[in-house]
Order: C-alpha cells, then structure tokens, then sequence
C-alpha cells in the first residue's frame, strides 16, 4: 500500500499531519547546515584575534572576522567597530550583535517544538475520531455489522496516530539536538567575546596580555 494511500486512509486530519511533517522536515535541514556554517574553531580565532590586538591592527582584526564569515566573527567584527570609544562601547555592541546573531541561530526552533507537541496530538485527535465513526457505524449497522464495515475508522484511528507520534518525535529528536548545538555556539560566543573586552581593558589601561597558552 502506498504511502498516499495511507494517507488518504487515515482521514481529513493527515493533512495537517503531513504538513507539519513538511514544515519539520524544512527547518531541521535549513538550521543543521546553518549551525554546521557557524562553527569556529574557538582556539585558532582567539590567537589569531589577539595577535590583532597586540599590534593594536584593528583594521587587520576585522578584515579577518570578514573572512571568517561565522556568527563569531561577526560579533566580534561589530565590537571592533567602537574600538575607538572605550572597551565599554565594544562590550555594549558585542552584547547587541550576540542578541542578534542568537536570534539568526533560533530561527524556526519555536515552531520545530510546536510541531513535536502538536502532531502526536493530532494523531491522538484522528484515534477519537475514528473510534467515534466505528461505533456509529456500529450503531446504525445493529446486527448485520461486520469487520470490514469498522475497517475505515479503524485505520484512520490507528494510522493517524502512527503518523503523528512519528512526526513528533523525529521532531522533538531534532529540536533537542538543535538546540544543544545552538548553546555550544553561544557559549563559544560568550567565551570570545569576554576574552576580546578583556584584552581590549589589558590594552586601554597598559596592562599585559593573557599568554596564548591559557586559551
């Protein structure tokens, strides 16, 4: 049996069922490759931007973010840009530019974990209204009901349900790890960026740098 068959077995609520498996099936591809862009190694950037500033080459600093091309580099591109005004000003645009980079990353999420809530339920929904159509059928058939005229609500009972704890938990599978990718990255922003006030502070008031090896 295929699988439109099936669907169409499963009665009118395997629609929003299908779709939301669509829709599930489009974020978890569109945010798995935008994290796997986003990733930096941490340790490399950190050097690299150090040295930057140890030279006081700001200019060299962001022409590297710029090459860079991650969420990372972005942010610490934008605290580069208020160099100038104080390591304060940097700290204030790197914290607006992480709001914003963090943003980019969640895109779609909140819908991925409505979706993992809202399918099994659906299918739960076509279970009661398949039983409620076998037993009217049973009602309106008395006696001379028999297996095959239950057999409808029967499948739309079982198959809708299959369908919808299946979208589920693919999608709650998926939002989990997405968004466990999403916190690693976040940390890996949070762990830079503090390291860059810190140097840009250790360069404003003539302190001396954090040795490499401490990162």
């Amino acid at each position: 049996m295929s699988m439109f068959s099936n669907l169409l077995k499963g009665g009118w609520l395997m629609l929003p069922i299908f779709l939301s498996s669509i829709v599930a099936v489009a974020i978890i591809a569109d945010r798995y490759i935008v994290i796997r862009k986003s990733r930096t190694n941490v340790a490399a950037f950190m050097v690299k931007i150090r040295g930057f500033l140890r030279r006081h080459d700001i200019k060299g600093a962001m022409d590297f973010c710029v090459q860079e091309k991650s969420p990372l580099a972005v942010i610490i591109r934008k605290g580069l840009k208020k160099f100038s005004f104080g390591h304060e000003r940097v700290k204030e645009a790197i914290e607006t530019a992480g709001k914003q980079e963090i943003n980019k990353l969640e895109k779609g999420i909140s819908i991925l974990a409505t979706i993992s809530g809202v399918a099994p339920l659906l299918g739960f929904l076509g279970t009661v209204t398949g039983m409620i159509a076998a037993f009217s059928k049973i009602e309106d058939l008395q006696d001379s009901v028999s297996p095959s005229d239950l057999a409808g609500g029967i499948w739309e009972a079982l198959l809708t349900t299959a369908f919808g704890l299946a979208v589920g938990i693919i999608a709650l599978t998926a939002y989990n790890f997405l968004v466990s990718s999403i916190k690693k990255l976040v940390n890996d922003m949070e762990v830079v960026s503090n390291d860059v006030v810190d140097t840009i502070e250790d360069l404003a008031r003539g302190r001396k740098f954090k040795d490499d090896s401490e990162v």
